[in-house]
């Protein structure tokens, strides 16, 4: 026995929109980054003069800020990864269910089923 056996007749889906949000969305992870990142780089250019502490302290809330909008940026793109992946996964092809006999079901044939319910 095979352990995927196809469903007889079924048409597949064909491809959608969901193939080219994943070939899109490792660029969108590398120059989101990247731009996400620029902040950080032009604070370290133009915020680094003064006083030492004043400048860490800018620099460093700068840095603070450009880390979590860049964790944001990954998590969404990897929260549209998964759902483009589970659409993709959908219109792949149906398989039929391997049979498990209940002995303990109740079936059209027994007495029980055939009684109508009484409320």
């Amino acid at each position: 026995m095979n352990a995927f056996n196809r469903l007889p007749g079924f048409v597949q889906t064909p491809a959608g929109r969901e193939r080219d949000v994943l070939r899109l969305l490792p660029r969108v992870l590398v120059f989101g980054t990247l731009l996400l990142a620029l902040p950080s780089f032009a604070a370290r250019i133009f915020l680094g003069e003064g006083d030492a502490v004043e400048a860490w302290t800018r620099l460093q809330m700068v840095d603070i800020l450009a880390l979590s909008i860049v964790l944001l940026h990954w998590t969404a793109v990897l929260t549209v990864a998964i759902a483009a992946f589970i659409v993709m996964v959908m219109k792949g092809p149906a398989y039929v269910a391997d049979a498990y006999p209940l002995d303990d079901s109740e079936t059209a044939d027994s007495p029980d089923c055939r009684q109508p319910a009484s409320f």
